[in-house]
């Protein structure tokens, strides 16, 4: 068994150019895949994680008091989510105090006491993900490039054999139109 795998490597006469070709398009596409797509993983994981660690230092908590009354709405955003459009005041970084639609969960009254996420100017943004969260994400992530590279240069290495069997084929057809009438005759 462990000769079959490398017969391409072997000295051999029915070897022709284009398996020798083939040989190292598939040694070099496995070894881009495993190294490249390990590479490309590491780095989106990297990325991924500074802006999560980014977000996490430039987002902070505030507390603002809800203005309308969510006792009786229903959400609108999605009925199952438990969460609706509320009116809430919040004092921003520089001691203004500004207004703003956001989302709440349901069933606060007007007057509740409500944590929203502001950048530094201010403005509302969503809650950064926790560092347990980001690290889970920013994994997914990378996981994700790394197969995309991976299966992009699957793909790429599989057109190229395909064009390499291609060829062989069309040789093989060639040889075939000038050996294939001999069998006919007959020798005595």
């Amino acid at each position: 068994m462990g000769g079959t795998w490398f017969w391409r490597w072997r000295s051999n006469p029915l070897r022709r150019r284009d398996d020798i070709v083939e040989a190292w398009i598939v040694l070099a596409v496995w070894t881009v895949m495993a190294l490249g797509g390990t590479a490309a993983g590491l780095a989106a994981t990297h990325t991924a994680d500074e802006v999560f660690a980014r977000q996490r230092a430039e987002r902070f908590p505030v507390r603002a008091v809800l203005l309308t009354d969510e006792s009786q709405r229903t959400s609108a955003v999605r009925p199952s989510s438990g969460r609706s459009l509320g009116m809430a005041r919040w004092k921003a970084p520089d001691g203004s105090v500004r207004t703003d639609w956001t989302l709440v969960d349901t069933g606060l009254r007007a007057g509740s006491r409500v944590v929203l996420w502001q950048n530094g100017h201010g403005t509302l943004v969503t809650a950064p993900p926790s560092a347990r969260e980001a690290a889970v994400e920013a994994g997914v992530v990378g996981a994700f490039a790394g197969l995309a590279l991976a299966g992009a240069v699957h793909a790429a290495g599989t057109l190229v054999r395909w064009r390499l069997d291609r060829r062989r084929v069309e040789a093989w057809g060639r040889e075939w139109d000038l050996v294939g009438p001999q069998w006919g005759r007959r020798t005595i």
